[in-house]
């Protein structure tokens, strides 16, 4: 029975990114080729891990280890939450655990008995991977936008954490939870699985745009705009915050600076989105955490709360500024004023 889902699973699988490869140019590029990666490490995982191995009969080739689909879908939904478009050379690192853990693989394999060390060794690097999947696990509950995406990761999310934690109760001498062992937890990942490839499959042939974030270049691919206007309507566009503080007007629109700077639109959009790489939105709100930022440290405004600043600057609500200044900054608000003092 688990060589016949193994098998589905697979075609699914084959097909899903075979689709997925030919449109990959309709999607934006980061969020695409994270979750591209997360499909086939998982599909890798469910061929050949723990000695569930198609082609060879009770053979692990380790090499393909769920750990890797774990990391790629952690950033899947790091870069899906925050909406950036290039990958960030810094989160590389974020690959350094699988990297360490198969080196580890590799070591065990060499030696002729079990090493305490290398088995402790191995328990840290599986606490990380059990604290990327609490992360994951955070992101699809915090997150209001509900995508498709989540009904899948929940149970895998599950799945993975329980076995980690009877890895770690097997490497540290005590019982295994008997509903997850490897059988089990095989079985059960794998009817998750060929649902998930399934439902991106029905998804696909129903043209639902759901699937990834639409890349928006294709907007902009008959403009009429030259370099020199190009520069000339990025360097307005910097002067009407900088200098004229457009920001501070909480209603601020687009339509508003199109109209202030007598500039369309739609060239706004693109000036900003091609070739400033940020969003309307994301633009505006830069200027108002800088200017938040600058007030709040200077001492003249202390006897006044952070919403109050906030309000000044153009936040029209607490938890949107809340939310908007983690984004830019990495804490929240009351943890950046704690910084400062």
């Amino acid at each position: 029975m688990l060589k016949t889902i193994q098998t589905i699973a697979l075609l699914q699988g084959l097909f899903v990114l075979s689709v997925l490869f030919v449109n990959r140019k309709d999607y934006k590029k980061t969020t695409f080729w994270l979750l591209f990666g997360s499909l086939l490490s998982v599909l890798f995982y469910i061929l050949c891990d723990d000695k569930n191995n198609l082609f060879v009969e009770n053979t692990d080739w380790f090499l393909f280890d769920n750990t890797l689909f774990v990391t790629f879908l952690f950033l899947f939904f790091r870069y899906y939450k925050s909406g950036k478009e290039k990958f960030s050379s810094f989160d590389y690192l974020f690959f350094l655990p699988n990297i360490f853990y198969l080196i580890l693989e590799v070591i065990e394999i060499q030696l002729v008995k079990e090493n305490l060390f290398v088995e402790i060794f191995e328990v840290f690097a599986e606490l990380t991977f059990v604290a990327y999947l609490l992360l994951i696990l955070n992101s699809v509950v915090t997150d209001k936008r509900k995508i498709w995406f989540t009904y899948f990761a929940i149970p895998i999310v599950i799945l993975f954490v329980f076995s980690f934690i009877n890895d770690i109760l097997k490497i540290i001498g005590l019982s295994e939870l008997p509903f997850y062992n490897d059988q089990n937890f095989n079985s059960y990942l794998l009817l998750v699985v060929a649902f998930l490839f399934y439902f991106v499959a029905f998804k696909l042939f129903n043209n639902d745009k759901e699937i990834l974030p639409k890349n928006e270049i294709r907007k902009y691919k008959n403009s009429n705009l030259n370099i020199k206007q190009i520069e000339q309507y990025k360097s307005d566009l910097i002067n009407a915050m900088e200098t004229d503080k457009l920001y501070l007007n909480g209603k601020l629109s687009i339509h508003d600076v199109s109209e202030k700077l007598n500039i369309q639109r739609q060239y706004i959009s693109e000036v900003l989105n091609e070739h400033m790489d940020i969003n309307f939105q994301d633009f505006i709100n830069q200027y108002r955490v800088e200017e938040f930022v600058k007030r709040l440290k200077n001492d003249r405004n202390n006897h006044f709360t952070l919403l109050a600043i906030a309000t000044d600057v153009g936040f029209n609500s607490k938890s949107s500024f809340n939310a908007i200044f983690k984004k830019f900054k990495g804490l929240t608000p009351t943890q950046f004023k704690k910084t400062l003092t």
